[in-house]
């Protein structure tokens, strides 16, 4: 279940993004995960499939850094880096 509520906000986000841009579609997005955030990237990257299917970011990239520094700032958050468009 935290899985489903963290590609929810993802997807939001990524969505809104799309939206103010008027873009068509969303090509790549690029994530950081921090050390603390409990997911792996291969777990993420399954979790993130599922969750864009359907929508305007169905078929994009995915470019998930791991970030291992356990005392950074944002170590237990995942963090969007980046969405590309097409408009």
């Amino acid at each position: 279940m935290h899985e489903f509520s963290l590609m929810a906000d993802l997807l939001r986000k990524i969505e809104q993004l799309a939206k103010d841009a008027d873009a068509d579609k969303v090509t790549a997005v690029k994530v950081r995960l921090g050390a603390l955030s409990h997911i792996t990237p291969d777990h993420f990257r399954e979790h993130f499939e599922e969750a864009i299917a359907g929508t305007v970011a169905a078929g994009a990239a995915l470019d998930v850094e791991q970030c291992d520094d356990e005392h950074d700032p944002n170590a237990q958050d995942i963090l969007l880096e980046s969405v590309d468009i097409v408009a």
